[in-house]
């Protein structure tokens, strides 16, 4: 990776740090203890998979036990509006 860009040179030079990007060097922009990095949004993607179910998978706790609750009790369904039950009677 090449050195890191000062914000100022950043701004005045976009065009060349969006080429370089894009021609796959991410670029560092700003001090080195905070600084951000630039790379282009095809090789974000491709380290980065988008899909919601992927991350959920990959973020999922470990480890944690978890007991289904019995599914031969009868509970009824909650979403049953009461009055459906009343008008058929």
């Amino acid at each position: 990776m090449s050195e890191a860009w000062t914000v100022r040179d950043a701004r005045a030079q976009l065009s060349e740090l969006l080429r370089r990007a894009r021609a796959g060097e991410p670029q560092r922009i700003g001090l080195a203890d905070d600084a951000c990095l630039l790379v282009s949004a095809k090789d974000w993607e491709a380290r980065h998979p988008s899909a919601l179910g992927v991350w959920l998978v990959e973020s999922a706790p470990r480890g944690a036990e978890c007991e289904a609750p019995s599914r031969r009790t009868r509970q009824g369904d909650p979403f049953k509006d009461e009055g459906d039950a009343a008008s058929k009677r």
